[in-house]
């Protein structure tokens, strides 16, 4: 990771192509539910607000590793989130 600045912009576009592919499959799928769908941008959102704070934390000692675990955990929310998709 280079810096915080290039972490913050992955976050924020991991996340918004995450809630944007929700949005197409809403589009493309208008007779179905939306609570399954929007719970999925709901989560989306609580991410991105949970690992947005953790950049922001300044009292971290090893930010090298810190910011490691933050792309990881970010790599795995987004799996998660893009499962969650598929199987709407």
């Amino acid at each position: 990771m280079a810096n915080k600045r290039d972490l913050k912009k992955d976050i924020n576009y991991v996340l918004g192509d995450i809630i944007e592919a929700v949005y197409v499959w809403e589009y493309a799928n208008p007779e179905k539910d939306t609570k399954k769908s929007e719970a999925v941008i709901d989560e989306a959102i609580a991410t991105f607000d949970e690992l947005i704070e953790k950049v922001n934390d300044r009292k971290v000692e090893n930010k090298k590793a810190h910011f490691k675990s933050i792309n990881q955990e970010l790599e795995d929310k987004g799996r998660a989130l893009i499962e969650k998709i598929n199987k709407l």
